[in-house]
C-alpha cells in the first residue's frame, strides 16, 4: 500500500512542481507563452485521452504487470524532460510522461482495490489513497518553488525519479501477480479522442501567432472535430468501449462530467497562469510563490473534508451550485485585484475562496456523477469524470492561451486580466449548468468508497 500510495503522491507531485517551475523553464529554454503551454498541454492530452484505456489494460493484462510498464515509461519521460536541450524535446517528454502516468494512476488504484476485497479496509486503504494524493499536492506547490529557486528547473522532473525507482522495486516485491483475463482493447477509440484532443489543442493554440482565421487555426479545430465525431461513432459500435454511450443519457453523468470538464479547464488554467503572473507581474521568486499558493492547497483539503456535511444541511444539488458560486467570486477578486508587487491580504482572501471552491465543487461534480452507479459502475464513472477534468484543463488552457496572448510583444506576453476572466467565465458556466435537473433514477444510497477517494 505505500508504494502505490506514493506512486501516485509522485505524479501529483510533479504536476504540482511544473506549475511553479513554468515561468524558469520559459526563461531557461528561451520559450514563447505559447510553447510553455505546449509543456504543459503535451501531458495533459496524453494523459486526458490514455486515461480510460490504461484502467481497461490494466484490467485484461494484470495490474502489476501493466503498472511497472507504465512506470519504466515514467521514469524515461522524466529523465528525458531533466535532460531537455530545447521546447520541442522537453514537449515530447511530457508526452511520454503523460502516457506513463495514464497506465500508472489507474493500475495502480486496481491493484489497490484487488488487495482489500473485505469492504472496511478497502475504504481505509482508499482513504489513505485520496490522502496522499492531497499531501502529494501540498508539498508540490512548496518544493516546486523552492527547488527551482535553489536547484533550477531540471531538479522538478529529477525529483520523481528515485522516489518512482523505489516504488517500482516495493510494487514488484511485495504485489503477487495477476493472471490476465478475457477482454479487448478499444485502442481506435483510444488514438481518435487522443488525436482529436491534440488537434483542437493545437488549432486554439497557434491562433495568438497566426490568428484565429490562419489555415492552421481552422485545419487543427476541423481535423479535432472530425476525429472526436469518429471517437463516438467508434465507441457505439464497440463492442469494449473507453466511455459506454448509454451512461450519456443519464441527466446526472451529463451534468456532472460537463460541469467538471470546466472546473478543469478553469483550474487547470489557473495553476498554468498564476505562477507566471506572479513571478511576472507581482516580481515574486519561485520560493515564495508557491509558499503563497499553499493557502489554495490547503482549503481544497479542508473543503474536501467538511463537503459531507454540508451536503446534509443544502443537499447536493444546491452544494454544487454554492460551491461553483465561491469559485466564480474567487476567480473575479483574482482578475480585478489591485496588488502590484508582492503578496498581499487582498490575495489571499481570493486564494482561499478559490481553495474553497476547488475542493467543494471536486466532491460534489463526482458524487452527482456516480450517484445512480449499479454496482461495477462506480470505478468506470469516477474514471469519466477524472478523464473530464484533464480532457477539460488540456483545451481550456489552449483556449485561454490563445485568446489572452498579446502578439507581438517580447515571449508573447499575457494579458493577465483577460485570462483571468477567462478562468471566471468557465466557473460561471458551470455554476449555471448546476442548476439543470438530476433526479435519481432510485433512492440515493451512501456514497461508495471510490468517490471518497476520488
Amino acid at each position: 500500500m505505500a508504494g502505490l500510495s506514493a506512486a501516485m503522491f509522485v505524479v501529483i507531485l510533479d504536476v504540482s512542481m511544473v506549475n511553479l517551475a513554468g515561468p524558469t523553464i520559459r526563461d531557461g529554454l528561451g520559450l514563447t507563452s505559447t510553447e510553455l503551454s505546449l509543456v504543459v498541454d503535451s501531458y495533459l492530452v496524453a494523459f486526458a485521452g490514455l486515461l480510460l484505456l490504461g484502467g481497461r489494460i490494466a484490467d485484461v493484462l494484470g495490474g502489476r504487470r501493466v503498472f511497472l510498464t507504465g512506470l519504466l515509461v515514467y521514469i524515461a519521460a522524466s529523465v528525458l524532460c531533466a535532460l531537455a536541450p530545447s521546447g520541442e524535446f522537453l514537449i515530447a517528454g511530457r508526452v511520454l510522461q503523460g502516457v506513463g502516468a495514464a497506465v500508472v494512476t489507474p493500475s495502480a488504484l486496481s491493484i489497490v482495490v484487488g488487495l482489500y476485497p473485505d469492504g472496511k479496509d478497502r475504504a481505509r486503504a482508499l482513504g489513505i489513497w485520496g490522502a496522499v494524493a492531497g499531501a502529494g499536492s501540498l508539498l508540490g506547490v512548496v518544493l516546486g518553488g523552492v527547488v527551482t529557486q535553489i536547484l533550477g528547473w531540471q531538479s522538478v522532473f529529477w525529483i520523481p525519479v528515485p522516489i518512482s525507482v523505489a516504488v517500482g522495486i516495493v510494487v514488484l516485491l511485495c504485489v503477487p501477480p495477476a493472471h490476465p483475463r478475457p477482454g479487448r482493447f478499444d485502442a481506435p477509440g483510444a488514438l481518435t479522442i487522443t488525436l482529436g484532443i491534440s488537434a483542437v489543442a493545437l488549432g486554439m493554440i497557434s491562433a495568438p501567432e497566426n490568428g484565429w482565421d490562419s489555415p492552421l487555426t481552422l485545419t487543427g479545430l476541423a481535423i479535432g472535430v472530425v476525429l472526436l465525431a469518429a471517437f463516438v461513432v467508434i465507441e457505439k459500435n464497440s463492442q469494449q468501449p473507453l466511455v459506454p454511450l448509454g451512461h450519456l443519457r443519464k441527466s446526472n453523468v451529463v451534468v456532472a462530467n460537463c460541469v467538471m470538464l470546466l472546473v478543469g479547464g478553469a483550474t487547470v488554467s489557473m495553476f498554468f497562469f498564476l505562477p507566471q503572473f506572479q513571478q511576472g507581474e507581482l516580481d515574486m521568486s519561485p520560493a515564495s510563490t508557491g509558499l503563497s499558493q499553499l493557502p489554495i492547497a490547503v482549503m481544497i483539503v479542508v473543503a474536501s473534508l467538511v463537503a459531507p456535511t454540508l451536503a446534509k444541511l443544502l443537499g447536493s444539488a444546491r452544494s454544487l451550485s454554492l460551491a461553483l458560486l465561491i469559485l466564480v467570486g474567487g476567480l473575479l477578486w483574482l482578475a480585478f485585484d489591485r496588488t502590484a508587487s508582492g503578496f498581499s491580504l487582498s490575495l489571499l482572501g481570493a486564494f482561499l475562496l478559490i481553495g474553497v471552491g476547488i475542493g467543494l465543487s471536486g466532491v460534489y461534480a463526482t458524487t452527482t456523477a456516480v450517484r445512480d452507479a449499479v454496482a461495477g459502475e462506480t470505478g468506470l464513472l469516477s474514471g469519466l469524470i477524472n478523464a473530464s477534468r484533464q480532457l477539460g484543463g488540456a483545451i481550456g488552457l489552449a483556449a485561454l492561451v490563445g485568446v489572452a496572448t498579446i502578439s507581438g510583444t517580447p515571449q508573447g506576453g499575457i494579458d493577465f486580466t483577460t485570462a483571468f476572466l477567462g478562468l471566471a467565465v468557465f466557473a460561471f458556466a458551470a455554476f449555471c449548468l448546476s442548476f439543470i435537473p438530476t433526479e435519481p433514477t432510485r433512492p440515493a444510497a451512501a456514497p461508495p468508497a471510490d468517490v471518497r477517494a476520488h
